[in-house]
């Protein structure tokens, strides 16, 4: 059965960590040890196959220079001894401020119960117009069909949106191997969907190491933090997590399968300012609790928030003793 892979996913962002850092020593180990293993990168002649991609692929990569992203995507599969993933993002060059997308796809293979690559392709997007006179349309059009039919789509009203997220989750997985990771994350998934839906949320989406779930009441949401909290520093297993939890309450854009608009957009930032066993909540999420005895709120701050305007205030939610 195909299956989203988080594990694979997880590996798939630490090799670009480790090339955007310049810390690619370690790179060989991603790719498997078979001669059919194949890199091909974006320039003419950036091909290569075997032991020579496993003797080279290091040093090609270290001369890459300093460069940042935005707009990362990954999505990953696995079916069996076989999966694939592909990354897509926007770069920038810092010393020539060149930018654009490249979009990066990957099949692995399963060796000695452990995830390699077999098969890595880079590509940037280049007009089929200019390359061949041709502008395809078929799947323009195809799309084009498919937003005239548009799928339930309308305000929500209010929804109180929640992201988690581990914390130090790539040295975490570095230091137990990908294999026990796997099954660590697979576990925290499963008991984080387990309360979320308890409490009377909708799991929209995991995203990695994380988890992204809708609510229709501010409440509710702030219940399934606190439980979270208290279950993920209760785990058993090894390693110990720490997660990271925010939450912005508003009016949502809804599909069938997902939910979009500023407010996502607003808690997706504020669960990335929190600190590790931290929830934070935005200001309108914090009036909806109104006087309920069961939450408590500090460290009131303004904060700027990637990618929206101005200051937000923010407050830690607490149990209340």
């Amino acid at each position: 059965m195909i299956k989203p892979s988080p594990e694979i996913e997880a590996i798939v962002r630490r090799m670009s960590d480790t090339i955007r850092s310049h810390e690619v020593a370690d790179l060989p180990h991603y790719f498997s040890n078979d001669e059919a293993v194949l890199y091909v990168g974006t320039a003419e002649d950036e091909t290569w196959r075997g032991q020579i991609l496993r003797d080279g692929i290091s040093a090609h990569l270290a001369e890459v220079p300093d460069f940042t992203e935005e707009d990362v995507e990954i999505e990953a599969w696995e079916h069996g001894d076989v999966g694939w993933a592909f990354r897509q993002t926007t770069y920038r060059f810092a010393d020539t401020g060149v930018s654009g997308k490249h979009r990066i796809s990957f099949v692995f293979v399963m060796e000695q119960g452990r995830w390699k690559v077999i098969q890595h392709h880079i590509s940037n997007p280049t007009s089929n117009l200019d390359k061949m006179g041709v502008e395809h349309r078929a799947f323009r059009d195809l799309l084009a069909a498919a937003e005239d039919e548009q799928l339930v789509v309308g305000l929500e009203g209010l929804s109180s949106i929640m992201f988690t997220d581990i914390a130090n989750s790539t040295a975490l997985a570095e230091a137990v191997g990908d294999r026990i990771w796997h099954g660590v994350l697979a576990e925290h998934l499963t008991a984080a969907e387990e309360i979320i839906t308890l409490h009377g949320g909708r799991l929209v989406k995991s995203l990695g190491d994380g988890t992204m779930s809708a609510f229709p009441s501010a409440r509710g949401a702030m219940s399934a933090a606190l439980a979270l909290q208290d279950s993920t520093v209760s785990q058993a297993s090894e390693p110990p997590l720490s997660i990271r939890i925010g939450i912005h309450t508003g009016e949502v854009i809804a599909t069938d399968d997902d939910y979009f608009g500023v407010v996502v957009n607003k808690a997706a930032r504020i669960a990335a300012s929190a600190r590790p066993d931290e929830t934070r909540v935005s200001d309108a999420t914090r009036l909806m609790a109104g006087n309920a005895p069961d939450f408590g709120f500090s460290n009131r701050s303004e904060i700027p928030l990637k990618g929206l305007e101005g200051s937000h205030a923010v407050h830690v939610l607490e149990k209340q003793a």
